[in-house]
C-alpha cells in the first residue's frame, strides 16, 4: 500500500511541477460527483423509476440553454455571489451583469472556488441536476428549464439591443 500512495504522490508532484494546485481536492471533487451518481442512481432504483430511453429534442433543448444560463448564474450574477464569497475575491466587473472574482485559499477550498466561479465547470453538475429532476419531478424541472431558457434568449436580445443602439449612435 505504501508503494501506490508514493507512486501517486510521486505522479501528482510531477505533474503539478511546482506550481500550487490542489490535485488532492480536485480528485475529491470528482469522487463527490461519482457519489451523487451513485446516489441517484440508487434513488431512481428505490423509487422503481426508469431512466428514459433518450431525451426528447424539446427536453434537450430545454435543458441545454437552462444549464448555460443557470450555470453562469450561479458562477458569475453578482445576486449569487454570496454563495461564492466563501472562496473568492471580489476583482470587478467582467461584463453586463457579470462580475470577475478570483479564487482564494488552498486545497479544497481553491478547488469550490474554482468549481464556482468556471461556467464551463458548473455546467456538468447543472446538467445532472436537471436529468435527475427530469426523472423525480419532470414537470417541475420542465417548467424550471423553460424559465431558465427565457430568461438566457431575454439576455441575448438585451445584448442585441444594446448593440443596434451603439451601432445606430455610430
Amino acid at each position: 500500500m505504501t508503494s501506490i500512495v508514493q507512486t501517486v504522490n510521486e505522479e501528482r508532484r510531477e505533474y503539478e511541477g511546482g506550481a500550487s494546485r490542489p490535485t488532492r481536492a480536485y480528485f475529491a471533487t470528482l469522487l463527490t460527483y461519482g457519489g451523487c451518481l451513485a446516489a441517484l442512481a440508487g434513488l431512481t432504483r428505490l423509487r422503481g423509476r426508469t431512466l428514459p430511453d433518450s431525451l426528447s429534442s424539446r427536453d434537450l433543448f430545454l435543458i441545454s440553454l437552462s444549464t448555460h444560463k443557470l450555470s453562469r448564474t450561479l458562477a458569475k450574477d453578482p445576486v449569487a455571489s454570496p454563495l461564492r464569497a466563501p472562496f473568492t475575491r471580489f476583482k470587478g466587473a467582467s461584463g453586463p451583469a457579470e462580475l470577475h472574482e478570483e479564487v482564494r485559499g488552498t486545497g479544497a477550498r481553491h478547488a469550490v472556488g474554482e468549481l464556482l466561479t468556471c461556467p464551463f465547470c458548473l455546467a456538468q453538475w447543472v446538467a445532472t441536476a436537471h436529468v435527475a429532476g427530469l426523472i423525480f419531478a419532470p414537470r417541475a424541472t420542465r417548467l424550471a428549464a423553460g424559465t431558465m431558457t427565457a430568461v438566457a434568449f431575454s439576455d441575448w436580445l438585451q445584448l442585441a439591443y444594446a448593440w443596434l443602439q451603439q451601432r445606430a449612435e455610430d
